[in-house]
């Protein structure tokens, strides 16, 4: 597997960004004297020809919109090259391995994927080369027969390869105040030292993390701008799991490009801790933090081992709000320790406080997922809403206690489909949400009223694609 060709590289899917965990591969694979060829289909065709050049095909999936769509592509790959070794790599892949590996794929890596793929990759090159007819085991790739965990150790990074990916105009890009700028991205650490119960991180890292040398970082900061980047997303779980690697990185790039502006992911606790920091990110550039604040009822974060408040969450608004930093949140609000009247009441808090134009109004219809592995699954009140595994769907079934969150849930989530169909104003979509809200509550609302009430709105930085998993 050396000529160009033989190696097929695909992403379906990375919140809009150019790929990340294409060019991190490509690199690997190419410095070990391999050609692999990436296609990125969110924004390019994968035509027949080349699948039926491959003779391993790596699909990404670190996410579970990736998952869904990466199935599709491996069982096109498996009608035209059957012959085709398939492997999902990325935090989706293990978990879900059991399923996929009964008919989808051939194997899945996950944690760091770089060398476990690289040493598949020999192996397969072995055995076409008549040494040996067996797989054999490969730590870090898991196959039918042979069951391997996560590989969890630290990779030898080298520089992503972007040259051959979609320029950065195919991809979302930074917004502010009308004004549109290409935007990068990369990850400065791997894994997180937090275990929150719903994030899939937790099983596979198990609270480890890795930090990428500062001149790999940069050297891929540095190969973006030079595609006229004016912007970059760092990536990471949480930026300031290492907040000095952040601020080395952070610091050194504002030096080398002034201009260049950055957002970043970061807990609220960090937020509230590190508050002595913010101060200089927002001088070296910050244009705005994402925050995973999944919701604002004491009891659901208790749950999610969140590590805040919703006292933490205000603290931390204020706390942005004085530095000049806006905060972005992601949301969580369908989960089976929230009810009717703690989503109206998440509903009254971005509305009081003035905060709709800081949330794209797909997060108020994010429905908890679990994955295989997840650790809710060992929570002691799971007999309570917990159902079967629905493989196929990659995830367990859970009802709620109250039907009618159940009902809501649907309910919101064709209010927030038809706003993104209809390219809906966010603030006139919120209040659709409130309105179906209050309905179930028996109470009418009027949405042109409450949009006109809401008075001025802020014209905010962000990023032309909705977040969402």
């Amino acid at each position: 597997m050396r000529t160009a060709g033989d190696i097929l590289l695909v992403s379906c899917y990375e919140l809009g960004h150019q790929p990340f965990h294409l060019a991190s591969l490509c690199a690997m694979l190419q410095h070990a004297g391999y050609c692999p060829v990436p296609i990125d289909t969110a924004v390019e065709t994968l035509t027949d020809e080349a699948i039926m050049k491959a003779r391993f095909v790596g699909i990404s999936v670190p996410m579970h919109t990736a998952l869904r769509l990466g199935q599709q592509i491996a069982l096109r790959v498996r009608a035209i090259n059957p012959s085709a070794h398939i492997c999902f790599y990325g935090l989706y892949a293990l978990l879900n391995a059991d399923y996929l590996l009964q008919e989808t794929i051939d194997s899945a890596v996950g944690g760091e994927y770089e060398q476990p793929i690289l040493d598949l990759l020999h192996l397969l090159t072995t055995r076409e080369s008549g040494v040996t007819n067996a797989l054999g085991e490969v730590p870090g790739v898991r196959t039918r027969q042979f069951a391997s965990g996560p590989w969890i150790e630290r990779t030898a990074f080298v520089v992503p390869d972007r040259q051959h990916l979609p320029t950065l105009d195919r991809y979302a890009r930074l917004e502010t105040n009308g004004s549109l700028q290409l935007a990068g991205y990369t990850e400065t650490t791997r894994g997180c030292k937090h275990t929150c119960q719903h994030c899939p991180l937790t099983p596979i890292y198990h609270g480890r993390f890795f930090v990428v040398p500062t001149s790999i970082v940069l050297a891929d900061i540095r190969a973006q701008v030079a595609q006229g980047a004016e912007h970059i997303t760092f990536g990471d779980p949480d930026f300031f799991n290492g907040p000095g690697h952040a601020l080395r990185i952070i610091r050194t790039m504002h030096s080398e490009f002034p201009h260049l502006t950055f957002d970043a992911t970061i807990k609220i606790e960090h937020l509230l801790k590190q508050r002595h920091l913010l101060p200089e990110l927002k001088s070296l550039g910050c244009a705005f933090i994402v925050s995973a604040v999944e919701s604002i009822n004491d009891n659901a974060l208790r749950h999610l081992d969140k590590g805040h408040t919703k006292a933490d969450v205000m603290a931390a608004f204020e706390l942005m709000e004085e530095v000049g930093i806006p905060l972005r949140p992601s949301l969580m609000p369908f989960s089976p320790w929230e009810t009717l009247e703690s989503y109206l009441e998440l509903l009254h808090f971005f509305e009081e406080h003035h905060l709709l134009e800081h949330i794209d109004p797909v997060h108020f219809s994010i429905r908890l997922l679990l994955p295989p592995g997840s650790a809710l699954l060992d929570g002691e009140d799971t007999h309570e809403w917990l159902e079967e595994l629905d493989p196929a769907a990659y995830t367990y079934r859970w009802h709620h206690a109250d039907v009618r969150m159940d009902r809501l849930h649907q309910k919101v989530l064709a209010v927030v489909e038809q706003g993104e169909t209809l390219q809906a104003d966010p603030i006139e979509t919120f209040f659709h949400l409130k309105a179906v809200t209050l309905a179930m509550l028996g109470q009418d609302f009027a949405v042109p009223a409450a949009i006109q009430h809401y008075g001025t709105r802020k014209v905010l930085p962000h990023l032309t694609e909705s977040w969402f998993c």
